[in-house]
């Protein structure tokens, strides 16, 4: 049994489709163990709790600086051993000790096609304001390992999107998210989870 932790900033629909997938039975050989999220307001911890699942919140705010923070968030998620870390929209720069802890056992889900729109500065609408301003006619989502880069490390699954052309931002990133984030991110564990996938030279093989 895989045993996942879910790090989420905001609302939580992400974690949401990996919850109702594991009900579902769509996404298979994993428990949720905990939800961290680095805001005290995150309707993602409302969802956990509703769920039955252990949430805690752990905000740089509540440090005097960010090396406090990321010793502090270390030990935090180092208490549920997890075996799978899931980003899943957590808008906090990721410890370059947790990466180098779990290697390869985090995962990140991104609402473009990386190499596009990606990297320091895109997250949230703003990616998808991006995508509307050069203009492109297919978006989509990204799954991808985290290394200690920024959207960076091998690619795991993508899902292209149409772009309408009266689309704006959010009804853009609505489509991204219905079309591919809430379908990849569930995917990819359960190939984690099944042994389906490996890390070789810097790329993603599929078994």
């Amino acid at each position: 049994m895989l045993r996942i932790l879910v790090c989420v900033s905001g609302g939580g629909t992400n974690l949401q489709a990996v919850i109702d997938a594991i009900g579902s039975g769509s996404l298979t050989n994993t428990e949720i163990i905990g939800v961290i999220s680095n805001n005290k307001n995150a309707y993602a911890l409302t969802r956990a709790e509703q769920n039955g699942i252990d949430a805690v919140c752990v905000s740089p705010k509540d440090f005097p600086d960010r090396e406090a923070f990321n010793r502090a968030f270390l030990e935090k998620v180092n208490e549920y051993h997890p075996d799978l870390i899931v980003l899943a929209g957590f808008l906090v720069a990721i410890p370059a000790a947790m990466i180098e802890s779990y290697r390869n056992r985090i995962i990140n889900i991104h609402p473009s096609l990386i190499p596009s729109f990606c990297g320091v500065g895109f997250y949230g609408l703003k990616v998808h304001e991006a995508a509307l301003a050069r203009g492109v006619k297919v978006t989509g989502a990204t799954v991808h390992f985290v290394d200690e880069g920024t959207d960076t490390g091998p690619i795991i699954l993508q899902k292209s999107v149409q772009v309408h052309q009266d689309d704006t931002p959010k009804t853009l990133q609505q489509r991204v998210m219905e079309e591919a984030e809430w379908q990849l991110l569930p995917q990819a564990i359960d190939m984690i989870a099944n042994g389906r996938i490996s890390v070789e030279d810097g790329k993603v093989r599929y078994k």
